[in-house]
């Protein structure tokens, strides 16, 4: 097992945040509210609460979503 091996699950979690932070803003673009989307399976079975919460911090959701929004949903994130 080479070095690059060792570490190769430091950047799984990054991948799968941007996958899940795309899957958000698109379903958002749709018309689905932050808080309903944040309830689908999808998101609920890669992410752990505390990963959501991380997840409205990026940027990129900020920048899709009024900052209340943002706000209220890290509120309803279960622990």
């Amino acid at each position: 097992m080479g070095l690059k091996d060792l570490f190769s699950f430091l950047g799984q979690g990054s991948s799968k945040d941007d996958r899940v932070a795309q899957y958000v803003i698109r379903e958002h673009d749709r018309g689905r509210s932050l808080n309903e989307i944040l309830e689908d399976k999808y998101v609920q079975n890669r992410l752990t609460p505390e990963q959501q919460r991380r997840l409205l911090d990026r940027p990129e959701i900020i920048e899709s979503f009024s900052g209340d929004v943002v706000e209220a949903a890290k509120d309803t994130v279960s622990s």
